[in-house]
């Protein structure tokens, strides 16, 4: 059974708008020395789908910039490998040259590239789920259900406010999907959400694609499972695994944090035997701590500078804490700069960002204190 990836790289970057302004939702960074996309991509890999389409919207050079020739995903192959696929726009595409807003959008806009694939079957992922997955046991389960797409879904327990947010399945005891609830309103209880990770025939695919093109559907959820869901086409995998999903400033707060409190999350991440988180490699010198320094309980890059208090946070690459500057519950993201006598706390900076001397910065768990990147405070 062959496989093919398709990475959706802009799908969900209006739930951070903070961080999309200049990157792509898949290059937003995460965990002290990855991004987004890095998960994505290592699942792929680690499930031997080396051949991977990465559909792009707008404001993906740093994507680029970090995948470069997808050597260190071992993807800088002959044949097959990764590519940056942009939106395929002409001038009688539409009528206000739109770009996508929806998956189903996007595989329009590439379809081009999809009449070529030859795979039996594509594995399509969003990057907005931080998860550890092995992609053969869907593929499998999927082949052996007979279906002719099959959604990854996690069993969680939603509040009305989650539930907005999330695409909700119905299975049979066969796991054929029987009801689908896109994002409701004042729904609360356990139920399946998606994964935003799916398998799908290829040839299934094309014709999907087809058809919307044909008849201007413009969703995979209300124009194609929806209109369809009584032939028993469309399965669910049941997955029992840790994930985060990253929904908001709060979310990305919370699910960062809790690789520095929950020693569970981080094994099931980044601890998993032959299926380890790739990224891009860097040769940084190592993390410099000075006389006086203290630091508990954090994450650190390499290629930072401590002199001061570091407590509770998550320190990516070349961070400098000056001395008698205090960093409490903070995600720095790297070259950021906190000078002398500072005070951070619930403190999440950008990339290059400055906080100068003796300042004095607060947020709160559920709202961050947010610094733009390349912005001095």
């Amino acid at each position: 059974m062959s496989a093919t990836g398709i990475i959706f790289s802009n799908i969900h970057d209006s739930n951070l708008p903070e961080f999309t302004e200049k990157r792509t939702l898949a290059s937003v960074p995460f965990g002290c020395r990855y991004r987004f996309i890095d998960f994505a991509l290592s699942n792929m890999v680690n499930s031997n789908i080396y051949d991977i389409s990465v559909i792009t919207h707008y404001n993906y050079q740093s994507l680029m910039d970090h995948i470069g020739s997808g050597k260190d995903w071992d993807l800088a192959r002959r044949s097959g490998g990764i590519k940056i696929l942009p939106p395929y726009i002409t001038a009688y595409a539409n009528n206000s040259n739109s770009l996508y807003t929806s998956r189903l959008e996007a595989l329009k806009s590439v379809s081009y590239v999809l009449d070529k694939l030859t795979a039996d079957y594509i594995v399509m992922s969003d990057c907005d789920v931080i998860c550890n997955i092995d992609f053969n046991k869907i593929i499998k389960a999927h082949a052996e259900s007979g279906a002719e797409m099959t959604i990854a879904v996690k069993s969680v327990e939603l509040d009305e406010k989650a539930a907005e947010s999330s695409i909700i399945y119905s299975s049979d005891g066969d796991g054929f999907i029987t009801d689908v609830l896109a994002y409701p309103k004042r729904f609360s209880g356990r139920a399946d959400i998606s994964l935003n990770i799916s398998v799908i025939n290829r040839k299934f695919l094309q014709q999907v694609v087809m058809d919307a093109v044909a008849h201007g559907y413009t969703s995979m959820t209300k124009d194609v499972i929806l209109r369809n869901v009584d032939k028993k086409q469309f399965a669910v995998y049941k997955y029992d695994g840790y994930f985060a999903r990253i929904l908001s400033m709060a979310d990305y707060f919370k699910y960062s944090m809790e690789l520095i409190s929950n020693a569970e999350a981080r094994r099931a991440l980044f601890s998993v035997r032959h299926r380890p988180i790739l990224t891009k490699v860097r040769n940084s010198e190592p993390t410099y701590y000075s006389e006086g320094s203290e630091v508990r309980n954090s994450l650190i890059a390499d290629g930072c500078e401590i002199e001061g208090t570091v407590e509770n946070s998550i320190l990516f690459r070349g961070v400098k804490v000056s001395r008698n500057a205090t960093v409490r519950n903070c995600i720095l993201m790297q070259d950021t700069y906190v000078g002398e006598g500072s005070y951070v706390n619930c403190v999440i900076s950008d990339k290059n960002s400055r906080i100068k001397d003796s300042r004095l910065l607060s947020g709160t768990e559920e709202a961050p204190y947010y610094i733009r990147k390349h912005q001095t405070v």
